[in-house]
């Protein structure tokens, strides 16, 4: 093997490492939204398969029980697939250096990493690269063992929120049913403190999603609920006390919402979900329909709920709230295979995602 061959070949290998290495950090340690095409790739990979189990299912419950092992299976599958990446990477340094034949090399590498220590050599050189192998090798572990209490934390505070919610807005969660419990139990000038809740909840979702892309794909504990439809019933919540509702303006119901598309956009920016920068109604349509919105309005009405008497600027204003999030709610209530609920999933498969969805570009 001549010396430009050598190089090229243990360059190649280091190359591996080090984009393994970045995949590993830009996961677990790296304190913002990253992507990393490894992930991408794993990801979107297991999402074909489980796409494929899905065809054998019968009904949503079963479909629910299926992708609940998405994301816990993908996770896992991205260490073994580093510790692969690794292994072939110093594979072919040793092999550039002529520690052996091909085989030998890949089994100083496995035995280097999972430290076990059946294969060693006499080479200095070789020596420090066994040790850096088995130093990544533990290193991988150890960052394997903090990151997933932390991701576990991040989805307690989101599901706790989640799981209240059904207190107010019922299963599946809705604005009506939200704003119709408000106005017959607590009294509708009791959404001030609730709407500075749910601004921190979005502040918080959209730090952890980002940072933590795998949270997206976690799914609640029971199969009726999501964190995506409950983000929905939220802002629709706001928007119509906002535009339709007869009370003094809630400036923190305003905040609530733009906390809630801004979260929504920024986890949309890491899955490459395409939608309008700065929308405006109604030269950017929205999914819900004016006969549906007035629908709304008769059952309020009907339960006596104060209403503004103009409906047709309280349509104006309630489309130009929803058309900041209504793109990124129904994609992403596709993505995640969310569960019924009004206004959001049960319009969301009219939008189809290629398998590989998250893989694509813009």
């Amino acid at each position: 093997m001549n010396l430009l061959l050598q190089v090229g070949i243990f360059l190649v290998g280091v190359t591996i490492v080090i984009l393994t290495l970045f995949s590993a950090l830009s996961t677990f340690v790296l304190p913002r939204s990253a992507r990393s095409q490894l992930n991408r790739i794993v990801f979107g990979s297991m999402r074909r398969v489980f796409e494929a189990i899905l065809h054998f299912s019968h009904n949503y419950s079963q479909r629910d029980a299926i992708m609940a092992y998405y994301a816990p299976i993908s996770l896992m599958i991205l260490v073994p697939t580093w510790y692969i990446l690794v292994t072939l990477g110093y594979t072919l340094m040793y092999w550039s250096l002529g520690v052996g034949e091909i085989f030998a090399d890949f089994r100083l590498s496995g035995s280097s990493l999972l430290t076990l220590g059946f294969s060693t050599s006499d080479s200095l050189l070789v020596n420090m690269l066994i040790f850096s192998e088995a130093v990544i090798g533990l290193v991988l572990v150890a960052l394997l063992m903090a990151y997933l209490p932390t991701m576990y934390a991040a989805f307690s505070r989101r599901e706790q929120a989640v799981s209240m919610l059904e207190v107010r807005a019922g299963s599946p969660p809705s604005a009506l049913e939200m704003l119709l419990r408000f106005h017959r139990i607590h009294g509708l000038d009791k959404f001030g403190e609730y709407w500075k809740t749910w601004e921190v909840w979005f502040a918080d979702v959209e730090e952890s999603h980002a940072t933590l892309p795998a949270l997206v794909f976690f799914r609640s504990p029971r199969p009726d609920m999501s964190w995506i439809t409950a983000a929905g019933a939220v802002m629709d919540t706001a928007a119509i006390t906002l535009s339709a509702v007869d009370i003094p303006y809630e400036f923190s119901a305003a905040l609530s919402i733009r906390a809630g598309f801004l979260a929504l956009r920024r986890i949309s920016d890491y899955f490459d979900i395409p939608y309008p920068p700065n929308p405006v109604y109604p030269e950017t349509p929205i999914s819900i329909t004016r006969a549906e919105f007035d629908e709304v309005l008769d059952k309020l009405q009907a339960a006596g709920v104060p209403l503004k008497p103009d409906r047709e600027k309280a349509w104006l204003d309630f489309a130009g709230w929803r058309v900041n999030y209504d793109r990124v709610l129904l994609v992403l209530c596709t993505l995640v295979m969310a569960p019924y609920a009004p206004w959001s999933s049960d319009r969301a498969p009219k939008l189809k995602l290629p398998p590989l969805f998250i893989l694509k570009k813009k």
